[in-house]
């Protein structure tokens, strides 16, 4: 329930306050004096955006407060879950900036505006004229019966399985696209991956190769040296590993005498060891060493085929040619997975359809079970107020292909007068005749409806004289469920409130602004004989005003 409501520093209210109570609320006022404004004050702190704001004071911030009581109401896990503090008390400010900056807040700490709707939206209906207008459309008429059906849980529910198809089936769109586009590449890369899996790869072949034939290719230059060295260290008659043994064999005898040199003994030893089996392996390299024409011949077919792939592909050695063919693999591969997942998505969309199309006939069971209430109470209403010969009901389609609201769509049809076929109320009905509709509907939904609070704006409009009280006594059987607050033009709905404000327009020589006050009884009924007769101290009026409040 609203309790309090603060508006400062907004269009022509430079500080207003007003205190709520529960039952049946008016607030009154002549045209322009700021009725509407006090709606859009409550709009900003249900969520509304902010634009286009004009600030009496143009260097302060407009603020907006609500005092909203949760006593009765189950919200602690939206706290919880949001990390608000939570109290029965529950405080909800906007604020908006002279620059356009706006912050909002719930207890004191700040949200972003979907926590706010998200909160307001449980806690207060606000109907206006464009609301009425809604009354049109489809989609509307279907939340209508929604509400009446408590479809809530239900509809929340197979909304979560609609986004779950939708994603699974956005998700399959993507994957057959891409498998499409794979396949066109497929025997491309099967090719180029043929071709290099025969190719036999090896790494670090090339460098090897290219070693090779360059052996081969100076095979007799090489042998012929190495011949030719190890000839000097032992096999010409002045070969050097006899000349150092014969050194060795002086310096042996020349050590006897002079001691000093006795260590050259070991290291010319050494040397000749040495040497020794330098010319052994010079030997054995240069007999393994052989020209081979046939050999050369398939190195130089070898190297052929690793030079094309490595051009082919501009590529610099084996290792990438080799890297290059299993990122084809591994596209191959995943084509081939590609084509899995789309068998495996097309099952898992398939049994997502079969359980939203499952969901969506017990939202349209559930939606179709409550036709005839709605039917029978919208006619028994628009009767009492005045529409006698109406024809009201809802007329069931469905679709081919459930949609995010189920599978249904629903119109409502009405006709005001005997012997006219009920048609699309968006087609027919006049704004009186809305008005009234509208007024049914949410005396309907108000007794299924959970929320503390409704406010109406010109809920009367198109709508006079007797009629006028009738909508009054049906506001104020609203009143027995939730709080009703409404802004009224009608002196028959305002003189059935529990409570009455009026809003005035104050002038000074520099300024306009907007005030508004709370009634008593005296009070009540000047205001309810101005709006009789624009004079409220016209005899007349004010005793039709008596009349009224005693009615």
């Amino acid at each position: 329930m609203l309790n309090r409501l603060s508006v400062n520093n907004y269009a022509l209210i430079r500080n207003l306050d007003i205190e709520f109570s529960k039952s049946f609320t008016v607030i009154t006022g002549e045209t322009g004096a700021g009725k509407s404004i006090i709606l859009g004050a409550l709009g900003l702190i249900l969520g509304n955006r902010a634009d286009n704001l004009s600030f009496p004071d143009p260097n302060k911030k407009c603020s907006i407060e609500g005092i909203f009581d949760l006593s009765k109401l189950d919200l602690v896990s939206f706290f919880e879950e949001n990390n608000l503090d939570y109290d029965h008390t529950c405080i909800i400010r906007r604020e908006v900036t002279p620059q356009g900056k706006s912050r909002a807040f719930i207890n004191d700490t700040p949200v972003n505006l979907n926590q706010l709707k998200e909160l307001t939206g449980q806690l207060i209906d606000v109907h206006s004229q464009h609301q009425t207008l809604l009354l049109r459309e489809n989609s509307f008429q279907l939340s209508v019966v929604d509400a009446v059906a408590r479809n809530s849980s239900l509809l929340k529910q197979y909304k979560e399985a609609y986004r779950d198809w939708n994603k699974l089936s956005a998700e399959l769109g993507n994957v057959i696209a891409e498998s499409r586009k794979a396949k066109t590449e497929l025997d491309y890369l099967n090719f180029i991956f043929e071709e290099l899996d025969k190719a036999q790869l090896k790494k670090g072949e090339l460098e090897e190769l290219e070693e090779e034939l360059d052996i081969q290719s100076h095979s007799e230059d090489i042998k012929t040296k190495l011949y030719h060295s190890a000839a000097l260290l032992i096999n010409n008659e002045e070969n050097i590993i006899r000349g150092l043994k014969e050194v060795n064999t002086l310096i042996t005898s020349a050590s006897t005498h002079y001691g000093e040199i006795k260590g050259l003994v070991d290291r010319i030893s050494s040397c000749i060891i040495e040497l020794k089996d330098i010319a052994d392996y010079i030997e054995q390299t240069a007999e393994k060493i052989t020209y081979n024409p046939e050999r050369m011949e398939e190195i130089n077919d070898r190297l052929s085929v690793v030079y094309k792939l490595l051009q082919k592909h501009h590529l610099g050695n084996v290792d990438e040619l080799l890297q290059f063919q299993s990122d084809i693999e591994n596209k191959i591969n995943k084509i081939e997975t590609l084509e899995n997942r789309v068998d495996i998505l097309s099952e898992e969309v398939k049994r997502s359809y079969d359980e939203l199309t499952k969901q969506a006939a017990i939202l349209t069971e559930k939606r179709k079970s409550v036709s005839g209430i709605i039917e029978k109470s919208i006619v028994d209403t628009i009767s009492l107020l005045g529409i006698k010969d109406a024809s009201f009901y809802l007329d069931w389609n469905q679709y081919d292909e459930p949609g995010r609201e189920g599978a249904d769509e629903v119109k409502f049809m009405f006709s005001a007068n005997k012997g006219v076929e009920p048609a699309d109320v968006s087609r027919i009905a006049s704004g009186g005749e809305l008005s009234r509709l509208m007024l049914a509907v949410k005396s309907l939904i108000s007794s299924k409806n959970l929320l503390p609070t409704i406010v109406f704006d010109e809920i009367d409009n198109g709508i006079s004289g007797d009629i006028g009280g009738k909508v009054g006594r049906i506001l104020r059987n609203i009143s027995g469920n939730m709080q009703v607050i409404t802004i009224t033009h009608l002196p028959q709905i305002a003189a059935l409130s529990d409570y009455h404000y009026r809003v005035i327009k104050v002038s000074d020589e520099q300024n306009t602004w907007s005030e508004i006050s709370k009634l008593n009884g005296e009070e009540k009924i000047d205001e309810l004989a101005k709006m009789i007769s624009g004079d409220q101290n016209l005899q007349g009026a004010r005793e039709a005003a008596i009349e009224l409040l005693n009615n």
